[in-house]
């Protein structure tokens, strides 16, 4: 049996694409026949835009918008740019109102206006509803696939409604009246359960039923379905009409977009960049965050320029320098982390920060007097100096404490200003112990030794 006729994984025809050309082809065939859309979108993600489009090509005509939806926004892109006018009118044509909203970032004005001319009245209806949510709002993202029934249905209604249903999975049905206002829910396993088939849905609703805010976050939306233990919920707007339905199935695709651009939001990158974005693209997006990193580099500089003159006649403070900051800043980075998270989780704020901040203090406390000790004896012996390792084990000490109070207020100061923590956090925090620290390293330097 050849390499291409083994039951391969995805890693594995990432590697084999990373061939002659001529062999290329075959392999993204194979691939087609063995992944799923989803793998298919990350496989041609790998490739160069070049590669991209002409694999492209071999993506069967119904896998298309699929493999579309799977893939990046910045990967996409690159795919729409080079499409043929027939192959975007065969993808406009399969879009339903989710994924045109999903798409629409993608499209110009008169794509959007064409894809929506080919949606039936009902699905103009969704999309003209989801496109009034902010992208940030989870109306706009809700699922349209369910089932819903008046309040003057019998469950006999409510059961033929659900067989003619064409939903994957559907756990519980919902009442709405002729104006559209929500009700309640009615769980499946009720209405199988339920031996009168002449009894009244009014009858059959869930009292007190969860509901999502179509203005809600999206990371709200999803915590709320978590804590509810359901697999959906429904959404209304803020005057009780139904708009939708949140699913796990969109709750994990939340998540997975939310932990992705907090990782990709620690270096100024946005959760959509793509692996192989053109070179001045790439250049420009990034250049802001260097620019930036610069300016914080050039500010602990400055300070170190401040003691020129005990730098130059105590060399060995400048070559215990590194030491000071580097402890500071994995200090820092630690509690800084500890913070974010627990702001994505709603279980930090201003209220509890004090208690927090106490809590890290004595963390840092303990840590920085253990390892304040032993850099200062290693320094000692090192240099042959009691001063130097009295002066850098004060400084370390000072420089974790200092960072411990930094990783709990800089995230909680950035979120009050609507900074996004997770993007500049980091920056800030290693600006704030790297001035800290040397101007105590250097201070008592100054102080000591000179």
């Amino acid at each position: 049996m050849s390499e291409i006729d083994k039951k391969e994984d995805l890693e594995g025809f990432v590697s084999q694409l990373h061939t002659p050309e001529e062999s290329q082809s075959v392999v993204f065939d194979h691939a087609v026949e063995q992944l799923v859309p989803t793998e298919l979108s990350l496989l041609l993600e790998s490739l160069p835009i070049e590669a991209r489009c002409a694999r492209w090509l071999q993506v069967p005509d119904e896998l298309k918008t699929s493999v579309l939806l799977g893939m990046r926004y910045q990967a996409r892109d690159s795919i729409f740019l080079a499409m043929d006018e027939s192959t975007l009118d065969l993808i406009l044509r399969s879009l339903d109102a989710e994924c045109l909203i999903e798409l629409a970032d993608n499209l110009t004005e008169e794509q959007i206006e064409r894809a929506f001319s080919y949606l039936d009245s009902k699905q103009q209806s969704w999309y003209q509803g989801a496109a009034e949510f902010d992208e940030k709002h989870i109306g706009r993202y809700a699922d349209h696939k369910l089932v819903t029934i008046p309040p003057n249905a019998k469950a006999r209604d409510a059961l033929r409604a659900l067989k003619r249903g064409t939903i994957d999975l559907c756990d519980q049905v919902f009442v709405v009246d002729k104006q559209g206002l929500f009700l309640g829910v009615i769980p499946v396993s009720m209405l199988l359960k339920e031996k009168d088939p002449m009894r009244m849905v009014r009858g059959m609703i869930e009292t007190v039923p969860i509901t999502v805010l179509g203005t809600d976050p999206l990371i709200t939306a999803t915590e709320t379905l978590e804590h509810s233990g359901g697999y959906s919920l429904p959404i209304v707007d803020n005057d009780g009409r139904l708009v939708g339905r949140i699913t796990q199935a969109t709750a994990l695709w939340i998540m997975k977009e939310h932990f992705e651009s907090q990782l990709m939001a620690k270096v100024g990158l946005t959760e959509s960049a793509d692996l192989f974005v053109p070179v001045f693209k790439g250049a420009r997006q990034r250049a802001v965050w260097l620019g930036l990193n610069l300016l914080t580099a050039f500010l602990a500089s400055w300070t170190i320029g401040l003691f020129e003159n005990v730098l130059s006649q105590v060399v060995a403070l400048a070559v215990l320098m590194p030491v000071v900051a580097s402890m500071g800043g994995i200090a820092g980075s630690q509690t800084l982390t500890l913070i974010i998270r627990g702001l994505a989780t709603k279980q930090v704020t201003f209220r509890n920060s004090w208690a927090l901040s106490k809590q890290e203090l004595g963390i840092a406390l303990f840590n920085g007097v253990g390892w304040a000790a032993v850099i200062g004896v290693v320094t000692w012996y090192w240099f042959e100096s009691g001063v130097i390792g009295l002066v850098i084990g004060i400084a370390v000490m000072a420089n974790i404490l200092v960072a411990a109070l930094s990783g709990v207020y800089i995230p909680l100061i950035l979120d009050k200003c609507k900074f996004d923590p997770a993007l500049s956090g980091a920056v800030v925090l290693t600006t704030v112990t790297d001035v800290v620290g040397f101007v105590t390293f250097l201070g008592l330097g100054t102080l000591l030794i000179l």
